[in-house]
């Protein structure tokens, strides 16, 4: 770990807190692009980046490109990436945003209701909850991160149990 203490240069991975102990989250429904209910009980086995942000959020919009490029680079059997827009209107709108974006392929899931109010707090956005294999809360960050940074998949990976049998 000396090479982080080194470096010129804060990374934004730095600001995600890990919680000493994981903490068990309510199941709480939101939606896929095609008004399917959803929730994380179909992510257990996976390390699962919560991603809450909103197309009026100027840090969440710079985000999402990160973010996406983020998707692509991991390894789904190991990691999921979902992100959910809390706009209001997000079934009609959040596309289209996206699109004009150049991220029509950027998947995002909707909570318009707020809904994830009892699992997340949602004053602060953009936020980023990640959750362990068993669905447990174990890390998060109530701002931007810059997901393009080299060390994000292997910060991602300290949470993964298959990282740490493979590295025994």
């Amino acid at each position: 770990m000396q090479a982080a203490a080194e470096q010129t240069s804060e990374s934004t991975l730095e600001r995600i807190n890990v919680l000493p102990q994981p903490f068990p989250v309510a199941l709480v429904d939101f939606t896929d692009l095609v008004g399917e209910s959803v929730n994380f009980e179909q992510y257990k086995g996976k390390v699962v980046v919560v991603n809450l942000w909103a197309t009026w959020c100027p840090p969440c919009v710079r985000e999402l490109p990160a973010l996406h490029r983020l998707n692509q680079t991991l390894n789904a059997e190991q990691f999921a990436l979902v992100p959910i827009s809390i706009d209001a209107e997000a079934a009609k709108i959040v596309q289209p945003f996206l699109a004009d974006l150049g991220l029509s392929a950027f998947n995002s899931y909707f909570d318009p209701h707020q809904q994830l109010r009892d699992v997340f707090p949602l004053d602060t956005i953009p936020a980023t909850f990640i959750l362990n294999e068993q669905g447990e809360l174990v890390a998060y960050v109530r701002s931007y991160v810059d997901w393009d940074d080299e060390n994000a998949i292997t910060f991602l990976s300290q949470f993964s149990t298959k990282h740490k049998k493979h590295n025994k």
